[in-house]
């Protein structure tokens, strides 16, 4: 059984922002499924423990190996234009802290996530592992995007922002397979939703937004 959050070491005033975050959230996001599976996973977990005091803020947090882990709005609306309804394969690229694989894990069948920091693999199989989820797996990135090795996906997400949408990854898509990826500058992104139909795509803007560069063959350059 996947464990689920019960205040792990919380003190009155995050309690008190964690459901504020929510409240906010469910106003916001359309699918509850999506706030379902992030409440039930415990934030604080997966950032620095000097950072656990602001877990439940609406921001992004650093964490190892100059990455971070991304704004629970972003989290939310990345999660829900994946459109999952829990028998799909779904790659994540970028694992990080390992949180939105966790979440991903609580909306879909299996899910495969991919990044290029040793260090940040071996704590996010820790973490996942305490956490007893059995349908993540995690593996140290390969030169080219993604993970050929499992594909096709019914939904890929990249937490990372780059120069456009990689041809590699949108070739790792199931027909009707959806993509969701930050597309811009180094700095500024917008977040796309690239829809994959029968060899055309049908791209949607879901926004702007911030996140880290992604490094790999075919994206930005380290």
């Amino acid at each position: 059984m996947i464990l689920r959050w019960s205040g792990f070491g919380m003190n009155r005033d995050m309690d008190t922002n964690r459901a504020k975050l929510f409240r906010r959230l469910r106003q916001e996001i359309r699918d509850e499924r999506v706030i379902d599976a992030m409440e039930h996973i415990p934030r604080e977990l997966f950032v620095p423990p000097t950072s656990r005091h602001l877990a439940y803020e609406d921001t992004p947090l650093p964490i190892e190996m100059g990455q971070s882990i991304s704004q629970p709005f972003i989290v939310a609306l990345m999660t829900e234009a994946l459109e999952l309804k829990g028998t799909e394969r779904v790659l994540e690229v970028g694992t990080g802290s390992g949180y939105q694989a966790a979440i991903l894990a609580e909306l879909a069948q299996w899910v495969i996530s991919v990044e290029r920091h040793p260090a940040l693999v071996q704590a996010a199989r820790q973490i996942l592992n305490r956490l007893s989820y059995k349908n993540i797996e995690i593996h140290l990135a390969e030169e080219n995007l993604g993970w050929r090795a499992a594909a096709p996906y019914d939904g890929i997400i990249v937490t990372a922002g780059a120069p456009r949408v990689p041809q590699e990854l949108l070739d790792q898509l199931v027909d009707g397979g959806r993509l969701v990826i930050p597309v811009g500058s180094r700095y500024e992104q917008q977040l796309l939703k690239v829809t994959r139909q029968g060899g055309q795509t049908t791209t949607q803007d879901l926004g702007g937004c911030r996140f880290v560069p992604l490094i790999a063959k075919g994206a930005w350059e380290d």
